[in-house]
This record gives C-alpha cells, structure tokens and sequence, in this order.
C-alpha cells in the first residue's frame, strides 16, 4: 500500500504551481491529496487532483487577529480529524500562512513534515516551522535569513517547474519584428496595465514589435485597441494554461519576479526584464531578481523610480544589441543544463525516501 502524502498550499500562483509539480513528482509512487485555501483552487482542476479544503485567514490585520487566531485554532482542529481520517504519513508544506494549521497539528501528530522554500529569501512560517520539518526543499544553499543550526536540513534541488515547460517545440519568430511577451498584469499591476504600453507604442515607432500583453480581464480591449491604433501586432490576454506556448514566441520577457515564474521563464531560455512587486514580503521579489541577474541572465527595473525614458532606452539599447540577448541566453542555458524533469523528479524522490 502507497504512502499518503498531502500537500498544503494555497494563495497565489507561487505556492499552489510547485504544489501542482510536486504533486506531478510523486503520484507514481505516492497516493497525493493536495489542502488549499479558497483562493488557490483557482489554479486547480478537481479532474486531476483529489482536493481538500482548509481556508486559512490571512494574519495581517492588527484588528481582526484575535479572530483570526481562534479561526486558525479551529481550522487547526479540523487538520488534527482530516489527517488522522486520511491517514496521512508525510505533510509537504509550500510556505505561507495557509499552511499553518496543517502543520500545526501535524506536528501534533508526529508526522513528518516537509518544507518547500522557492524563494531566495526564507518566509516567516517556513522559519517558524524549520525546528519541526524532516527537511526544507530549497533552489539555492544562499538562502536570505536562513538561520545557520538548520542547514543540516537543507536541500537543494532543480527549480521545480511543470512538465509542459520541458516539451519545447521550434517556433520561428516574423524575422523582422521583435516579440515582447509581459506577464503579471492579470492580478491589476498599474505599471503592467497602464504604463508599459506606453513605452512600447514609442519603441515600436523605431523598432518593429510584435507585443503579447498579459493584463486584467477589464483592460484587454483597451490595449488592444492602442496597439492597434499604433499598427503594433498584438495578442492581449488575462489568463492563459498554455503560457509556456507563448513565452516560447517570445524573444524578450517582461515580468514580476515569483520564484515560479523567473524559473518558468529561465527554463524556456527566455532573457527577461523583471520588475519585482515592491511590495513584496522581505523583498524577496528582488531577492529572486537579483539572482539571476548576478548570473547575467537578465535585466532588473526598480518600480518605485521607474523612468519611462530610461526604460524605453534600456529597450532601445536591447533591441539594438542582439549580442546582449544572446549572452543571456546562453547563460541561461549554461544555469538549467541539468534542469530536466527526470533529475528533478529523482531528486525528489531521494529526499522523501531519505531515513
């Protein structure tokens, strides 16, 4: 009879897709349940995942934390029933506060306990909870935060990326235009929906472009209307499950800086330009950035200064010089030669087997 293992994820993209590829690693050898709070279940499909819910409150409300707290207690209770019910031997927990009360009463229950850690740096519930797990998945061993009694527990694997991403197929780009794909305008970012147009419509007077614009649902038709009326080829979208087609049109990224999407994007040895959200919990947005830009595999913008003339020469300056794409793309290539699916799905493998 198959271990059961149940992964805890939830929230956005960054933690529920290397919940859905760790779910793809192990289903061979392990019988896998994936917990999400409602948010995530946007990125799951009931067809192929056997799905449970635990709806985690978010804790950073300063007036409704006692709320919350007891919620959490309660939601805490119901893990302690839900993983005796489903007999469930190992928990892989992929960071944030969905997580907590799984972990919590698996801790309760001696069950062992597995943290995934995609970002560069560490995030406040898998810090409170590395005394706990068995051991925390990691893509680096230069972890921001990452406190020194517990690197025995780390380890380190490929970056963990969906299969689709691994199946590449040639496409021939138009050879006199430029593509330019932006993702992470979906979520509502001003300076994905109602800037960086700007700066293409006046590139492309210069340099023809062909533009694929990920925004959200209400601006598509504006967009496509300003790159139509500036004769600039063009596909506007919200949300799209064949992405990886698209990236692979591309020559040149633009995009927010999730450790899930910088992997995607550098897997597809696409160079990019990231943008990381300001926002950000601990910064790790840049923190993510600034890896591979260290590794000249990309470009970095800072959003809280953002020229419009400075990043419409950076684009100028690109577009000009091929030598520059092609030196990234190279490195990129360089940093995911041993990126296969088959690696990384070994890797896994060893580690939950590992006494």
């Amino acid at each position: 009879m198959k271990e059961k293992i149940l992964i805890s994820t939830g929230g956005s993209g960054g933690h529920v897709i290397p919940g859905i590829t760790i779910h793809d690693h192990l289903k061979e050898n392990y019988e896998v349940l994936i917990s999400s709070d409602i948010r995530g279940l946007k990125y799951l499909d009931d067809k192929f995942y056997n799905i449970l819910v635990i709806d985690t409150p978010k804790l950073n409300n300063f007036f409704l934390l006692p709320l919350s707290l007891l919620k959490v207690f309660f939601l805490t209770l119901r893990s302690l029933i839900l993983l005796k019910k489903e007999e469930i031997q190992i928990l892989i927990s992929t960071g944030g506060y969905m997580s907590l009360p799984l972990c919590i009463a698996a801790r309760i229950l001696n069950i062992k306990i597995y943290l995934l850690e995609p970002n560069m740096v560490i995030g406040r519930a898998n810090k409170f909870f590395l005394k706990f797990c068995k051991k925390i998945i990691c893509y680096s061993d230069n972890i921001i935060g990452f406190p020194k009694k517990y690197k025995n527990k780390l380890k380190i694997v490929n970056p963990l990326i969906r299969k689709k991403y691994y199946n590449k197929k040639l496409i021939e780009n138009d050879n006199d235009k430029f593509t330019l794909i932006i993702i992470g305008g979906s979520q509502g970012a001003k300076i994905f929906d109602k800037i960086l147009h700007e700066s293409i419509i006046q590139v492309s007077k210069l340099k023809p472009l062909k533009v694929i614009h990920q925004t959200n649902q209400n601006n598509i038709d504006v967009l496509k209307t300003l790159y139509l009326e500036n004769k600039i080829d063009n596909t506007v979208f919200s949300f799209d499950q064949n992405l990886n087609l698209l990236i692979d049109q591309a020559d040149l990224c633009i995009t927010r800086s999730g450790a899930s999407s910088l992997a995607e994007i550098s897997l597809s040895k696409k160079p990019f330009i990231a943008i990381p959200l300001p926002s950000s919990k601990d910064n790790h947005q840049l923190e993510n950035a600034n890896y591979y830009k260290n590794k000249d595999c990309c470009w970095v913008v800072d959003q809280i200064n953002f020229d419009k003339k400075k990043f419409e020469n950076l684009l100028l300056n690109i577009l000009s010089n091929k030598d520059e794409i092609l030196i990234k793309k190279k490195n990129l290539e360089k940093l995911n030669y041993q990126n296969t699916w088959n690696n990384v799905n070994q890797n896994l493998l060893n580690i939950i087997n590992e006494n």
